[in-house]
């Protein structure tokens, strides 16, 4: 019989994602909302406006709570400069959808950059777990480990391209409301589909005797 890893070790235990799943795809919300209520109640020339002027709200006051809560204070300022950035892109384009660009680009590039890491044997799942734990690189050194964060790596690159299947035909149609839901619907939902998967594969992969994430063997 498979033994099981130590009990309450877990990739969502390790890694949360929750709140901040969460929380990022609020200000697109707010964007979506005040983008349809300007297009239905205002002159069409402000609906992006009115949208990312909501988006802009909702991120500071995302900012505001995650700082009361003690979040870095880096992943704050990233937040409101990614919020910042794609309004930009979407006041300058004048293009509604254009505000989710930055999302539908990032997707594509951790897709891409998920999959080069498992291919040159450095799986960004074992280098994520390894800092948490404070190994660095010493999981590299445990065969068993390297191979099954490879494998669980793929989950994580099935993430993003199932993002990509949804995202990008509604992008190239301008389906701005469309694509706001679906950036809601496949945030935390999806993430915490993606941690049960890859921390399944994980078990699945490692020795019934191996000792666990936090003891690498060489």
């Amino acid at each position: 019989m498979r033994q099981a890893l130590p009990e309450g070790e877990n990739l969502a235990a390790l890694l949360g994602g929750r709140r901040g799943a969460i929380d990022a795809t609020l200000p697109g919300l707010g964007y979506v909302v005040g983008w349809a209520l300007a297009e239905r109640f205002a002159p069409a020339s402000w609906s992006i406006a009115v949208g990312c002027a909501a988006a802009l709200a909702v991120a500071v006051v995302v900012a505001i709570v995650r700082i009361r809560a003690q979040s870095p204070p880096r992943a704050v300022v990233l937040g409101l400069l990614g919020v910042a950035v794609a309004a930009v892109i979407a006041l300058r384009t004048g293009r509604a959808v254009d505000f989710f660009f930055i999302q539908v680009a990032s997707n594509a590039a951790s897709a891409l950059g998920w999959a080069s890491s498992i291919v040159i044997r450095w799986p960004l799942l074992g280098v994520i777990v390894g800092l948490v734990l404070g190994q660095r690189t010493r999981w590299r050194r445990d065969p068993a480990l390297l191979k099954a964060y490879s494998r669980a790596s793929w989950v994580w690159v099935g993430q993003y391209l199932v993002r990509l299947a949804v995202f990008v035909p509604l992008f190239l149609a301008e389906q701005t409301f469309a694509l706001g839901v679906a950036r809601v619907a496949l945030s935390w939902p999806l993430v915490a589909l993606c941690l049960a998967s890859s921390w399944w594969v994980l078990r699945r992969t490692l020795p019934p005797d191996h000792p666990g994430l936090r003891h690498p063997s060489s």
